[in-house]
């Protein structure tokens, strides 16, 4: 005979197993953890009714609580040379109750803060790691890059350490280029005069360097599209919704018609916005969208009279 507990522990792997429902056969599958009940999205069968909510027992209303209350630590993360898994002694004089440290005992907690900080970068490797992944966080916070772009800059630095490409070839350029793939990677294109002015080397430099990382660790990285400067350009130009769509249009007309192969992408979208802004009556002038582009005005004013002309536009300047 089966004991109750394992046959309720049966019935819990069977149900986390589930991934479609039984009734529909849908895979939008909801749980509800304030009912504990798991709930097709579909035919609304509630197809578990005592789920275990996996979360913490505590509540908390701010960060402050949250903090006080959780009993880990950070998550684990790529960005960091050990992952983030070691341990730092805080500079605070105080013990975990919040007690003042008595000044006999502070010259041995001194020591205690240099052994440790030494011993959490134990060869060279580990050192060129920390260095590059510091220098990762400065340009990508510099950049206003979001946390998925960081950690995929360093795993790219992480592969190419592995396969010991980082040999004869400056930090700098190689964090510089792991970045860019990994902004590449992620859909947030920026381009190489961008990453150039908040790194420390050439864009020269990290344009060859990149084309050597992406064929060694086979990056299988598409040409970026003009579609995807156009919501952060409109952005810092502060225009509308109706203008963004507008461009993105001209766009998709200009793709159909194959005006956007075989040219600056940034050039492209920074005309679509210019042609977008006079036709939405948001009138940007040329100087304005190439500055922000990161292009020249001659190469706004070519690319909107081709896209102009091919595409039957009337601008009334």
């Amino acid at each position: 005979m089966i004991p109750v507990q394992s046959k309720k522990k049966n019935k819990r792997q069977n149900i986390e197993e589930i991934i479609e429902c039984p009734e529909c056969g849908s895979t939008h599958l909801s749980r509800d953890y304030s009912r504990a009940e798991l709930v097709c999205e579909d035919c609304g069968l509630v197809i578990d009714e005592a789920f275990i909510d996996h979360g913490p027992e505590w509540r908390a209303f701010d960060s402050d609580q949250r903090e006080k209350r959780a009993r880990v630590g950070a998550p684990m993360t790529y960005t960091i040379h050990d992952k983030g898994l070691s341990t730092m002694i805080g500079w605070k004089n105080r013990d975990s109750y919040g007690k003042s440290i008595p000044t006999r005992n502070r010259a041995q907690l001194y020591r205690l803060r240099k052994w440790q900080r030494r011993i959490r970068i134990s060869d060279a490797t580990e050192r060129n790691l920390a260095f590059a992944l510091s220098e990762l966080d400065r340009m990508a916070s510099g950049m206003g890059l979001p946390r998925t772009v960081r950690e995929r800059a360093a795993m790219i630095y992480r592969k190419a350490v592995l396969k010991n490409l980082i040999r004869g070839r400056s930090i700098e350029g190689v964090s510089a280029s792991a970045l860019y793939a990994a902004c590449r990677q992620c859909n947030v294109p920026r381009t190489l005069d961008e990453i150039a002015g908040s790194s420390r080397v050439s864009r020269k430099e990290i344009g060859r360097t990149y084309r050597f990382i992406a064929r060694e660790l086979g990056l299988n990285l598409m040409p970026t599209s003009p579609q995807d400067y156009i919501s952060r350009f409109c952005s810092e130009l502060k225009l509308s919704g109706d203008v963004q769509a507008k461009a993105i249009e001209i766009l998709k007309e200009a793709a159909d018609k194959e005006l956007t192969s075989g040219r600056g992408p940034t050039g492209v979208a920074a005309a679509s916005i210019y042609i977008s802004s006079i036709l939405c009556g948001e009138r940007r002038t040329q100087r304005e969208v190439a500055d922000v582009a990161g292009v020249t005005e001659v190469t706004i004013r070519n690319r909107y009279k081709e896209l102009a002309e091919r595409l039957d536009i009337d601008i009334i300047l």
